[in-house]
């Protein structure tokens, strides 16, 4: 069965969740990219993202604040499922993510402030 988009960003919501990038890893492209409004420039292959995102895993683990990811609906930049994410409480929202899938892989993942998360259709399902 070939990765959907709703896959791709269950996978990277159960990787917030958990503080486990072992869920997404497998699922990188050859050709992964990542960016993110909070970032000049672009993350160009999935070692590096990798690198980048486990970094984030460990300095959110070490602060012992806890990090939500939760399945939610928006159109927006060609796409209608995305994830929210949230520090702290759930309601505390953060970013609006979202996944492009290509022959089976994860092309990239882009985490946006706009559109912003709190007007998304939130579903209430966090993936782990």
């Amino acid at each position: 069965m070939a990765l959907t988009e709703i896959d791709a960003l269950r996978a990277y919501a159960r990787m917030m969740n958990t503080l486990d990038v072992s869920h997404i890893e497998p699922l990188l492209d050859d050709n992964f990219r990542y960016s993110s409004q909070w970032m000049i420039g672009e993350i160009t292959s999935g070692p590096d993202f990798l690198d980048h995102i486990t970094s984030q895993l460990i300095e959110i683990k070490q602060s012992g604040v806890k990090a939500y990811a939760e399945m939610a609906i928006v159109s927006a930049w060609g796409h209608n499922e995305c994830i929210v994410t949230a520090e702290g409480d759930k309601e505390n929202l953060i970013a609006t993510v979202f996944a492009t899938v290509r022959n089976g892989k994860i092309l990239r993942i882009d985490v946006c402030a706009t559109p912003n998360p709190a007007e998304t259709m939130r579903s209430g399902e966090y993936p782990s």
